[in-house]
């Protein structure tokens, strides 16, 4: 492959579509007829391209997106192949920001999957041109004309074939060209006669494609409405504007594994989907003003480009993937980042064929590649020449509901697992981690459960840390419903200075939310001032320990009003260890209860299953505080307990066959019910007696 491509020549291409359609396959079936590769691997035996990760490898499953560079007809075509499971969704949304077109596939036998609807609509959200790939023609029950019926129900009815497949399933030869009408069949594109049962319904399905394409020009319908030929080249051409506009998706046909459709799979690319150049401007801001500016795809402007997927590795080291939007970028030279304010250095340049990076001196505006070991940089960043200091906007990645306490195996995993999570995190910006302070625990969040396990397996396999992964414990609380006073006399009479502290106190409740109050009514210097910050200092450490379960102490006033001192055997020790007992008997007389965390949830469902959220909302003591109809859905408003929430990721996407979503964040704390409370309470000591 040549280095340098003109910005026109080069297709950015993302294949999406449900888990199992084909996408893999369909990337190998590409780089096999482009000739960058001389060998078709497969995945049930591990050697795809783009599949190359050992987590991969394994499950015959995408987890990580990648980059396919190959030329067809000299055009470069960086084919980004991304995972079809929705725990992977992060590694779509990044293709879908540097991408100019997409191919999306739909299993003939199987039809339109949740996934798939899914990623159609992402992709109309900005306006991504498309084309639709029937795939897996050969397969048992594969049905052409159903499917087509389907993708033009659940999609649009603006997807409309310009092929039509000559046989089904195992008599699956070849296709018919709408444009041409001609037919082709094997994967050789050998021309044979078109098959004279087809050739009304190609006739009818060529006149609507010609219908849908000269409405994009005006001289075109004057000509077709009276009647005029139009040529197999204006017809394209028109197919070509119509896709790019979003007024047409065409439909092609194909099976990936025989390799049946690739070629013109390959030519509709080219010829439907835009260049850089094609789609144009893209907005940024510039840092040095602030304002928003177009950013063109040339290569006579200043270099301009994001960087949309870090990848680590402990012994390449990092690897960034960026997108150029203009300029060029050479090998073994100098960038600014724009949203670090710092210079980076940039070594070798490659461009990708999954694994394997091939080094090249520069690539030009419009272009994607890689680079290593970049200090500064992660995700999302912007790298340009210092006197252009564009920024473009990130990336959006979905939010992580799915948290899991992460735990090391043995001791050198925990040392190991501090320098690792934070790598781990560069590379897949949609996992978060935080410590929970009052459950000490490490809480890592993701998609879903998958999502987790994968990250687990990948620490293990790259890093070499076992850790385990376990449900969070529930951060609960504890409070006071009942004003109450308490003393404590701390004595202790010991050869040479004895010990003595003596503590009132008085605990009040205080309003949710309210936290924690200390003060002092000392009067007649009952106890010395210097003593008052050690009764302060015990009372603080006591309440970090109810009395109910061991639970934190919160809303809740503490006044030290009265007590008694020795001259000679009061010390700071003695009255620390008063104010502690003293608040511990302060606690067990207020009538002590137990507090939850509540959640605010935001569910995002299709009408359809709105019944079903409601009812399975009210089974986990939830409470739904409003609905707001949007488009199709409703925007369901609700709060419930974290406890009743913990696998909310898997049963949500399992109730609405994948169709429902949902953002949390925490509300309030609230009283636990007294059933569920005293479960609470047995099941913790449990715990601690196991512990001991």
């Amino acid at each position: 492959m040549t280095n340098q491509y003109e910005t026109d020549k080069i297709r950015n291409v993302v294949l999406l579509s449900h888990q199992g359609a084909g996408k893999t396959s369909l990337a190998e079936s590409t780089l096999f007829a482009s000739g960058a590769i001389g060998r078709l691997g497969k995945i049930e035996d591990g050697t795809t391209t783009s599949d190359y990760d050992p987590i991969e490898v394994e499950r015959q499953m995408s987890t990580n997106l990648s980059l396919l560079a190959q030329e067809w007809k000299g055009t470069k075509l960086n084919l980004i192949d991304t995972p079809g499971y929705a725990d992977f969704v992060s590694e779509v949304k990044s293709s879908l920001r540097v991408s100019e077109g997409a191919v999306i596939l739909v299993c003939a036998a199987s039809g339109v999957e949740v996934g798939t609807e899914q990623m159609w609509n992402d992709a109309e959200k900005i306006n991504l041109p498309r084309l639709i790939f029937v795939n897996k023609m050969d397969r048992d029950n594969a049905d052409f004309f159903n499917t087509l019926e389907g993708i033009q129900a659940k999609l649009s009815a603006k997807c409309l074939p310009v092929q039509l497949p000559i046989g089904s399933q195992s008599d699956f030869q070849g296709m018919v060209d709408l444009v041409t009408m001609k037919a082709y069949s094997g994967s050789g594109l050998l021309e044979m006669e078109l098959p004279a049962a087809l050739m009304e319904e190609a006739k009818s399905y060529r006149e609507k494609l010609m219908e849908a394409a000269v409405e994009i020009d005006d001289e075109l319908i004057g000509r077709y409405l009276e009647g005029e030929e139009i040529s197999n080249e204006e017809i394209l051409n028109a197919v070509k504007k119509a896709t790019i506009a979003g007024k047409l998706v065409p439909v092609l046909v194909g099976s990936a594994l025989r390799g049946i459709g690739i070629q013109p799979l390959l030519n509709a690319i080219c010829d439907h989907l835009p260049s850089p150049e094609e789609k144009g401007s893209i907005m940024a801001t510039n840092s040095a003003t602030g304002n928003k500016e177009e950013v063109k795809p040339s290569i006579e402007l200043p270099l301009s480009s994001l960087v949309f997927k870090t990848s680590a590795d402990p012994y390449v080291g990092k690897l960034s993937y960026f997108r150029l939007y203009s300029g060029v970028i050479s090998s073994n030279s100098q960038v600014w980042n724009a949203n670090k304010n710092s210079m980076e250095r940039i070594g070798q340049i490659f461009t990708l064929l999954g694994k394997n990076q091939q080094p090249v001196p520069q690539l030009a505006a419009g272009d994607i590649g890689a680079v290593a070991r970049l200090s500064l940089t992660t995700t999302g960043d912007s790298l340009c020449s210092r006197e252009y200091p564009m920024i473009f906007d990130g990336i959006e990645f979905p939010q992580a509901n799915f948290s899991m306490a992460i735990q090391p195996q043995t001791k050198a995993d925990l040392d190991k697992m501090s320098t690792v999570l934070p790598r781990v995190c560069e590379e897949d910006p949609s996992l978060q981690i935080h410590r929970e302070p009052d459950t000490n625990e490490f809480i890592v969040s993701g998609v879903g459960d998958s999502h987790l396990e994968v990250v687990k397996e990948r620490m293990h396999r790259k890093f070499g840390v076992e850790v385990k992964l376990d449900l969070p414990k529930i951060p609960y609380k504890e409070t006071i419903t009942v004003p109450s006073k308490a003393e404590h006399k701390h004595k202790k009479q010991t050869g040479g200075h004895g010990q003595y502290g003596h503590v009132l106190l008085q605990l009040e409740p205080l309003p949710r939310g309210a936290g924690f109050e200390f003060a002092k009514k000392i009067v007649g210097g009952a106890v010395p001032q210097n003593y008052i910050p050690s009764v302060e200092k015990g009372i603080i450490e006591a309440k970090q320990e109810g009395v109910l379960a061991g639970y934190p102490a919160i809303d809740l006033k503490v006044t030290f009003y009265d007590g008694s001192f020795h001259p000679v055997d009061s010390s700071d020790i003695a009255f620390k260890i008063a104010g502690a007992h003293a608040l511990r008997k302060g606690l067990s007389q207020g009538q002590p209860v137990l507090l939850e965390p509540i959640m605010n949830l935001t569910i995002t469902v299709p009408e359809t299953y709105t019944g079903d959220i409601t009812s399975d909302l009210n089974t986990r003591r939830g409470r739904i505080l409003g609905m707001i109809p949007e488009g199709g859905n409703n925007i369901v408003e609700a709060q419930a307990p974290y406890a009743e929430l913990l696998h909310y990721a898997i049963d949500l996407r399992s109730l609405t066959q994948g169709r429902g979503k949902f953002a949390m964040e925490f509300a309030h704390y609230e009283k636990v019910p007294a059933n569920i409370s005293q479960k609470v309470i047995s099941d913790k000591e449990e715990q601690d007696q196991r512990a001991v």
